[in-house]
């Protein structure tokens, strides 16, 4: 059962839409905005649908497990190409780079939504984001996108509760955020280089390994971060032979396991902010 205050929040988030008209989600298939795709859906009906960017930052498992969520939730459901990678300000990966992948994002949502006739455009802002450094946040507000679950309080936690809570199998679903944010701040994006860590990461999944983990990209250097709790468990189960040759073979000299453990945002630790 929900506690009070967060029942309260999900009838106020229930009440955003109720107010509105059509609108678009800026779904990716993580489980924020599939949150709010879902709640969305429930009260608009066919008067809203998710729309997924589709770039070489997205891996293509989560681009299908996002068409598949989609299918699930019963919300229409499209892809569109966005092209961030032929912007400079993007690929040479300042400290910044979140507010051009979500420039590129939004330019091309806000005149879609328009031309499709819906009202507004939302995405999967959680009340937590705006505590960390997040560049992307000001891209959308310029743009006019609404941030349902950050304007009633919703944090990481509670969306996950509240997900478990509507029915949605994938309530648990480890954290993915765009393989750029893989790279060190300063260090050039590539097709060649998200392609590779993509590559490294889906063998990581293909190999069993259920729950968070990254692989870092520094230089010709892969960084596997997993849970500080489930070091040993990686080091026992996971065929490191098998792993090494292959993460070589996509191009990566050596290969590491950061012993501090997996912390989302910790390549923001560099930043003074």
């Amino acid at each position: 059962m929900l506690s009070s205050p967060l029942i309260d929040k999900l009838d106020r988030l229930r009440q955003i839409f109720k107010e509105s008209t059509e609108i678009l989600v800026a779904y990716s298939g993580g489980i924020d905005s599939t949150l709010v795709a879902k709640v969305a859906f429930d009260v608009l009906g066919d008067r809203a649908i998710a729309i997924t960017a589709n770039s070489p930052s997205l891996l293509p498992a989560d681009l299908e497990a996002a068409q598949v969520q989609a299918e699930f939730i019963g919300i229409k459901h499209q892809v569109v190409e966005t092209d961030e990678m032929s912007n400079p300000n993007y690929t040479s990966n300042p400290i910044n780079r979140c507010y051009f992948c979500k420039s590129e994002l939004h330019d091309t949502l806000k005149p879609l939504a328009k031309k499709m006739g819906y009202s507004y455009v939302v995405d999967g802002l959680n009340a937590d984001d705006l505590q960390d450094y997040r560049p992307g946040i000001q891209a959308a507000k310029e743009r006019g996108v609404r941030s349902p679950l950050a304007e009633v309080g919703v944090s990481k936690i509670e969306v996950r509760m509240l997900s478990q809570y509507l029915g949605m199998p994938w309530w648990d679903k480890p954290s993915q955020p765009c393989l750029s944010s893989r790279f060190p701040y300063g260090e050039e994006i590539t097709i060649e280089k998200l392609r590779r860590v993509g590559n490294a990461e889906q063998l990581l999944r293909d190999m069993g390994w259920k729950g968070d983990i990254r692989v870092r990209s520094l230089g010709d250097t892969a960084k596997i971060e997993v849970p500080s709790d489930r070091l040993s468990e990686f080091m026992t189960n996971m065929a490191i032979n098998q792993l090494t040759e292959s993460f070589r073979s996509y191009g990566f000299m050596s290969i590491t396991l950061d012993l501090e453990g997996f912390r989302s945002g910790k390549l923001n630790d560099a930043i003074a902010h």
